[in-house]
């Protein structure tokens, strides 16, 4: 079944008033998950507006209030949870079994923001300086903003929502255009929750609906996750903006194999460094850097244990790695192992 995926603004589903985007695809079936529209200028003003009037309210309830709902979306989000692996694996293609883990350490950060009321406390110094006394304030401070990438749709957007809202800031979504599915499915269990209308929100879109949350003067931050050359324009525009900002950019890691490696143990995380998540994510390795008395043995047994690898859409039974986002993304990666040649 196909989705027309809307804006979630002040409570209330709304379509987008901009061009039609891209279809969302099934990367294993090629078939349409889902279509939007992107969001203009107007749109995301609009949430921002929204976030700001509930923020004012919020911001003064009491915080052992504003976190009953962060309890009740941490149920859901555990009820729903099989529901929501389903649905990341159709969008994304990583297996389903990758997709329940990555939903866990969601959750799992849903669960640190319930405890807010003790990690908001500051401090007070007494005699900090002669006849001085110094008291430390941890206050919100309007509307927030995170921008998420394809790799982990479910995981990434928890990173922020929780905190950001659990403090007492209204939050603005916008997820990756290419899997914005699961994100819509959150933000449902969210309204299911209980918390005020225009406190958690949702737009999707492209490069134009990124550069109005950074532009906007009532958007007091942003956190961006996603490619190198994004978050430093995200950092930068942000900056220049006066934006608080967090821009966590592209990384690779490499493998360093010594002489006195357990080589089953060194093979089997090696594998699985460089293809879970099908390799998309900042913790694939692309280099193994193996001691010159072992490298025959063990480039023989990575590539025997890589080539028994089954390769088919993340709900198949059996499943070690699913297809890659896009034909573009598997193009990519050809041409990177031809330049590696």
């Amino acid at each position: 079944m196909t989705h027309e995926l809307q804006n979630y603004i002040d409570g209330r589903w709304t379509p987008a008033t901009g061009p039609a985007g891209d279809p969302v695809m099934n990367p294993a079936t090629g078939d349409t998950v889902a279509t939007l529209d992107y969001s203009t200028a107007d749109d995301v003003d609009e949430a921002v507006t929204a976030g700001q009037a509930a923020f004012e309210e919020w911001a003064n309830t009491p915080v052992e209030t504003r976190i009953q709902p962060m309890f009740e979306l941490k149920n859901l989000l555990e009820a729903h949870q099989d529901e929501l692996a389903e649905s990341l694996v159709r969008e994304h293609g990583k297996t389903f079994d990758e997709a329940k883990g990555e939903l866990r350490r969601g959750i799992e950060n849903v669960e640190v923001a319930c405890g807010i009321p003790s990690m908001m406390q500051a401090g007070h110094l007494p005699n900090a300086a002669p006849e001085i006394d110094e008291t430390a304030v941890r206050k919100p401070l309007g509307v927030f903003a995170a921008i998420t990438p394809f790799n982990f749709p479910g995981m990434i957007p928890l990173w922020f929502l929780p905190y950001a809202v659990a403090t007492g800031n209204a939050f603005i979504l916008k997820p990756s255009e290419m899997t914005p599915v699961t994100a819509q499915r959150i933000v449902e269990l969210v309204d299911e929750a209980g918390f005020p209308d225009g406190i958690v929100q949702l737009v999707n879109g492209d490069a134009d609906a990124v550069d109005a949350l950074i532009e906007h003067p009532r958007v007091e931050g942003i956190s961006f996750v996603g490619s190198t050359p994004v978050a430093r324009h995200v950092y930068e525009s942000a900056a220049t903006h006066g934006k608080r900002v967090q821009a966590q950019g592209g990384a690779k890691n490499h493998i360093v194999v010594a002489e006195s490696a357990d080589l089953d143990f060194a093979v089997e995380q090696t594998l699985g460094s460089a293809f879970a998540n099908t390799g998309q994510r900042c913790l694939a390795n692309p280099v193994a850097v193996v001691d010159e008395g072992i490298y025959e043995e063990f480039a023989e047994r990575l590539v025997h244990e890589a080539a028994d690898m089954n390769v088919a859409d993340g709900l198949s039974d059996d499943v070690d790695m699913g297809p890659l986002i896009s034909g573009q993304h598997r193009e990519a990666v050809l041409d990177y192992i031809e330049t590696g040649i």
